[in-house]
């Protein structure tokens, strides 16, 4: 079979992948064994994060990526993306008019992969542990509408919220609302290590070393019911220390599929290459980068340092140099595939001008050039990382109104930090939670915001947030939403800086791989098979 890139396209604002079908004769890594995934996302339990993979405690794209495959959720996004649909659930809705009283019903026989059976009671201790563990990365902020948890007998789960909340269903889709074992997992503590134990479509074992998982096995749940067809029965995700080594393991067939993340180079080759038994599949992606700011930082506290460096940053020069055709300008912090999404900050800013950014900050008595440090993870999000924040630094001291140094660190370490408030400026991306605006604006900006960024705007968090929350209808939103992204335009807590797609490469006697990544970039382990 020809290599090739299957280009999914994205539909009616949603992200709807269509189906492709490859056929070869390529015999993958282990023939008919297991399907061999490899990440360069890294899983390790540190003194600040003993705990990386409990759903009351993980918010990022890896951890819940295994998550997803072993805890089940009372809802699930759908192989075709559009609003969430019950999964653990055999039906759930508002049942009031003002979207603040939401009832499921489990279905019948549910069970843990260990036997126990499923009711009710554990879905409210789930919900309820979360909210009350309240750890630091802050996952427990997306239940925040959460009032009380009441149940009716073994399968009915009624959850009153404080605020209407249109968004609810997508929330109940994620992790931190995972359905756990009150035998496995204490109500007022994290769970350390990396056992997970759930109902979802696979159990999980893991391979590690220095306190990091070297492979996970996700081996098919026999006790598993819900909405998905399992297609394989073992996957193993390997993770690798870097983009080069995953894509030679790939090359030599120790490995069915590669994942996030590639690098622009090896993305490129693989769409180049017309010859071959590895395929690349393009798909439309959710995936968003954006600086942030401790607005307290002495170094950024005036609001024109940061108005300046909205002004002097050229995105379509950084995704240019740095990404090519993998990325695109973002002047919101909505993605503009998003329903709501404006360019209120090239709407407030316009094309990049030293000029402009010279005004903005001899009007405020800056002296420059500003000293500022950007700070940046090296492990998380690609290998390109560096060379994105080599070119922010390039235009911002190329003005002459700055003088920017940077400075990368492990994730490990880097989280640690940005928590405890030791950075005034620093990058990070983001996979959102569900497919909808709210949740690339209420993270960042609402009470307990999961950056703990020290910027608190009373008009956002008490007024455009619940407005945008009480329309199901999510185009009727967009006034409340337009405004939230013209205020953060305006005063610059956070600057998005570009939108990527995402990609899969596979052998291609690997099926399912057209679905193995959701909008949200969701890693779906039960699509991906073996065969024509």
């Amino acid at each position: 079979m020809n290599r090739k890139t299957l280009v999914l396209p994205a539909v009616v604002g949603l992200l709807a992948p269509v189906l492709a079908a490859c056929g070869g004769s390529g015999s993958g890594s282990s023939g008919g064994g297991a399907i061999v995934v490899g990440t360069t996302d890294r899983f390790e339990a540190t003194k600040d994060a003993p705990a990386p993979l409990d759903p009351a405690y993980a918010y990022d794209v890896g951890t819940w990526n295994i998550l997803r495959q072993t805890v089940q959720t009372l809802m699930i996004q759908p192989k075709g993306e559009g609003d969430p649909v019950p999964e653990a659930a055999e039906k759930c809705g508002f049942t009031d008019t003002g979207s603040e009283r939401y009832a499921c019903t489990l279905r019948e026989g549910l069970k843990f992969a260990n036997g126990d059976k499923i009711t009710a009671a554990d879905v409210k201790y789930s919900i309820d542990r979360a909210m009350r563990i309240k750890a630091d990365s802050g996952v427990f902020a997306l239940l925040s509408t959460v009032d009380t948890v009441e149940t009716q007998g073994d399968r009915e789960v009624i959850f009153h919220l404080k605020t209407a909340d249109a968004t609810f269903p997508y929330k109940l889709s994620t992790p931190v609302a995972g359905i756990v074992n009150p035998d496995d997992y204490q109500k007022d503590k994290l769970r350390d290590g990396f056992s997970v134990d759930g109902s979802g479509p696979y159990t999980l074992s893991v391979a590690q070393k220095d306190d990091a998982i070297t492979t996970a096995t996700f081996t098919k749940n026999p006790n598993y019911k819900g909405t998905l067809a399992v297609n394989n029965s073992k996957v193993e995700m390997r993770s690798f220390a870097d983009a080069t080594s995953m894509g030679t393991a790939l090359s030599k067939g120790d490995i069915d599929v590669m994942t996030r993340t590639m690098s622009p180079e090896q993305i490129q080759k693989l769409g180049d290459d017309s010859n071959g038994d590895i395929d690349l599949v393009e798909m439309p992606g959710l995936e968003i980068r954006y600086l942030a700011f401790n607005t307290d930082a002495a170094s950024v506290k005036t609001k024109a340092v940061r108005e300046a460096m909205a002004q002097l940053i050229d995105r379509g020069e950084l995704v240019s140099k740095v990404y090519g055709t993998e990325a695109e300008p973002l002047y919101s912090m909505v993605p503009a595939t998003i329903t709501g999404h404006s360019n209120s900050f090239f709407n407030k800013y316009g094309d990049p001008s030293v000029t402009k950014a010279k005004s903005l900050l001899t009007k405020a008595n800056i002296t420059t050039p500003v000293k500022i440090t950007l700070h940046y993870t090296t492990d998380h999000y690609g290998p390109a990382t560096k060379e994105e924040f080599e070119q922010l630094r390039s235009q911002l001291n190329n003005s002459g109104l700055f003088d920017v140094t940077i400075k990368g660190e492990p994730w490990s370490t880097f989280v640690p930090a940005e928590r405890k408030g030791s950075y005034d400026v620093w990058g990070m991306g983001w996979f959102p939670d569900f497919p909808d605006a709210d949740n690339y604006l209420a993270p960042f900006l609402d009470t307990d915001n999961f950056l703990k960024l020290p910027y608190n705007n009373s008009e956002i968090i008490k007024t455009l947030i619940p407005e945008s929350r009480q329309e199901a209808d999510r185009l009727a939103a967009a006034k409340s939403l337009t405004t939230i992204q013209d205020i953060v335009a305006t005063d610059v807590p956070l600057i998005p800086l570009w939108q990527g797609k995402q990609y899969v490469a596979a052998r291609d006697d690997i099926t399912g791989t057209a679905y193995a990544l959701n909008s949200s970039s969701t890693l779906q382990l039960w699509e991906l098979g073996r065969g024509v």
